[in-house]
């Protein structure tokens, strides 16, 4: 069968340029192992899943709630995985429903089996039931990624397991040791934290996400202990046994031994292309599994693209899908303007989201900049959602007041993000924000908060700078501005 391009994976990548192409009158098809994973390892095991079980986790143990209702709000006092699992079932059933319901209106030709290149430009896809050879123009490759599983680590489905296996738990451990503080392990461990779980995280890295603003990941870290969470950074693990049933041991480099009823195994993803034959198309993968392409995610062979997690960082669902849709644009030859300023979301509890660069960055490339700051606790929607503890920071420039990076912690924080992203990409200063009304109550007057907490430190640091004796009153000033904003 011919087509002017076949997509080897259904997840947002794959789905993304499969409809983009379609849109064109191209024909497609896309290929998925089984009709009941379409949707990819994000709709089935990782995207998904893990932000229903998230929410599942905050509906019933009353989160939200805690600061005003404190343990008596909780919906449930037993929480058990088919609790947390009925969530997944509903979410994901429906959105099954929609991408099928997609494909079909743009004429998609979904193709079940495993695929593997023949050659350049034919892809044989098996199936227990027969075999089909696909031929097509163009090829883009969304296979996505799987858990790192080494050989010496002895998985065990209830006791040692992957990310994947961690949505299939029988119940809910007492206690579990996460190897690996990298997003997925630290998504996971603060959620069964958040369950009452004893959690314990092991990393080899003296400081966690390092791609996150140092502030905000110390905020993470400090709730993350309120918990009762314990981390055992800059450790390597050296052995993982299970020197009885329901028991295992994790021993560590530096001689600590740990001892847990489970074991969360998260240490990276590696490329799903083992089975894709890259070399009959004159392709090949790293150590890692990830393919290698250019900015316009053409690989070395120009007809075959590939995009999502099997191309390396970010690694999102987001970045995917404007991956997807960047590459078929270039393969139809129609101009593609790619979003300048990537958000970036971490559904922990609390909620991390950042887009921009952070002080650490701006400190470094030596950039005069100021920081503004809201805190949650000072904000009315802040309070009657039950968050004190989440801030929003605003980093701009000293001298043009240009919005250089938002960081945000707490309740909706992917959610007001995109605010301060479409004023970087509208090139805005921060008096955008003190000039703007927001909706009150809303988090999103963070906004303006900030922008004024951030201005008032410039006109402090130019009073003190000028002649005048009037430092006081700039301070009340300050003051009095900052409080009309907060509507006290």
């Amino acid at each position: 069968m011919q087509y002017d391009l076949i997509v080897i994976g259904s997840g947002p990548g794959g789905q993304k340029a499969a409809i983009a192409a379609a849109k064109h009158n191209w024909r497609v098809a896309i290929v998925e192992r089984h009709r009941e994973l379409i949707g990819g390892v994000s709709l089935h095991t990782g995207t998904i899943p893990s932000k229903a079980i998230r929410e599942a986790i905050l509906h019933l143990t009353g989160y939200r709630h805690r600061t005003v209702y404190e343990d008596s709000y909780r919906r449930k006092r037993e929480i058990t995985m088919d609790d947390l699992r009925r969530m997944i079932r509903n979410v994901g059933q429906s959105e099954w429903q929609v991408i099928q319901d997609q494909f079909a209106r743009n004429s998609i030709h979904v193709v079940c089996g495993e695929a593997a290149f023949l050659d350049p430009h034919r892809i044989e896809v098996t199936s227990s039931r027969d075999k089909h050879v696909l031929k097509g123009k163009h090829i883009l490759l969304a296979p996505g990624t799987r858990p790192t599983r080494p050989s010496h680590i002895p998985f065990k489905a209830e006791t040692i397991f992957d990310s994947d296996e961690v949505l299939s738990l029988a119940k809910v451990p007492r206690s579990m040791i996460v190897v690996g503080g990298g997003v997925i392990g630290l998504e996971y461990a603060i959620m069964f934290a958040t369950l009452g779980v004893r959690v314990t995280v092991i990393d080899g890295r003296a400081n966690l996400l390092e791609f996150c603003d140092r502030e905000i990941i110390e905020g993470l870290l400090y709730h993350a202990r309120s918990l009762g969470m314990v981390f055992r950074l800059g450790e390597s693990v050296v052995d993982i046994r299970e020197p009885k049933p329901g028991r295992v041991a994790v021993e560590l480099e530096s001689g600590k031994r740990l001892l847990g009823e489970t074991v969360l195994f998260s240490v990276g993803r590696v490329g799903d292309t083992v089975n894709l034959q890259l070399s009959n198309a004159g392709l090949d993968a790293d150590s890692r599994g990830r393919i290698k392409c250019n900015e316009q995610f053409q690989t070395a062979v120009p007809h075959i693209y590939a995009v999502g997690d099997v191309v390396g960082f970010p690694a999102l669902a987001s970045a995917a899908m404007e991956q997807g849709r960047h590459a078929a644009c270039h393969m139809l030859g129609h101009e593609f303007k790619p979003c300048q300023y990537m958000p970036y979301g971490l559904f922990t509890i609390p909620e991390i989201s950042m887009v921009g660069q952070n002080e650490e960055q701006l400190t470094n490339a030596r950039v005069p900049y100021e920081v503004g700051i809201a805190r949650f606790s000072e904000i009315a929607r802040g309070r009657i959602a039950g968050d004190t503890q989440g801030m929003l920071k605003l980093l701009f420039h000293r001298e043009t007041r240009e919005l250089l990076g938002v960081h945000v912690i707490g309740e909706s924080a992917t959610e007001i993000i995109h605010i301060g992203q479409a004023v970087m990409s509208l090139g805005a200063t921060i008096e955008y924000f003190r000039d703007t009304v927001f909706n009150y109550p809303t988090m999103a007057e963070c906004y303006k908060v900030a922008a004024l907490d951030g201005l008032n430190k410039l006109s402090l640091w130019a009073e003190a700078e000028s002649t005048s004796p009037s430092l006081p009153a700039a301070l009340e000033a300050a003051e009095e501005a900052i409080a009309e904003a907060m509507l006290v």
